[in-house]
């Protein structure tokens, strides 16, 4: 299993999730599929459009393929083929109707009550058109924003209580339908 998130391999909360994973008995890969690049707010010169332009989802999906994570809109990608046995989708990104028709595998979506990206109304609306085909979880954690379960403050008790109730979440999910 490949866990990944757009602000880079070299994350705190990302390899502590890594290591989580990993003591469940899955194979883990933290890959830099941004090569260097990862999103950087930090930078005032940072041009969104032009990294996202270089950092397509059709790229990630074609690099995240030997170890199939880069994100929610990549995993809904992954999960329209039949290279994937269960998915997991931690504060999704910008995804459709479309997208979620079309997903083959048993699916969970972990969403954040705060989210303009992918608000709670249309994260259970996604439940639905998934759970007429497949095994579908929605689950809208309270209080959060999107990335919380990446980019949570360490020292904030309510952040990391609600980060670790996701990842024991997804961790559970593929034990399911993975192991």
């Amino acid at each position: 299993m490949s866990i990944s998130d757009v602000f880079g391999y070299e994350s705190q909360n990302l390899r502590k999730l890594a290591d989580k994973v990993a003591a469940a008995g899955f194979f883990v890969v933290v890959p830099d599929f941004f090569y260097g690049d990862p999103y950087n707010l930090d930078n005032p010169q940072f041009d969104r459009e032009s990294w996202h332009k270089a950092h397509s989802k059709e790229k990630g999906c074609e690099d995240a393929k030997p170890a199939f994570c880069w994100g929610g809109n990549v995993a809904v990608k992954l999960a329209k083929s039949n290279d994937i046995k269960a998915d997991v989708i931690l504060h999704p990104g910008q995804l459709k109707d479309e997208d979620i028709h079309e997903i083959k595998v048993h699916t969970a979506i972990l969403g954040a009550e705060i989210d303009r990206v992918s608000p709670p109304e249309l994260m259970k609306q996604f439940g639905e058109i998934l759970s007429v085909k497949l095994i579908a979880l929605v689950k809208i954690f309270p209080g959060v924003a999107h990335g919380w379960t990446m980019r949570y403050n360490a020292e904030d008790e309510s952040a990391v209580k609600s980060a670790e109730e996701a990842h024991l979440d997804m961790l559970n999910w593929f034990t399911k339908y993975v192991k």
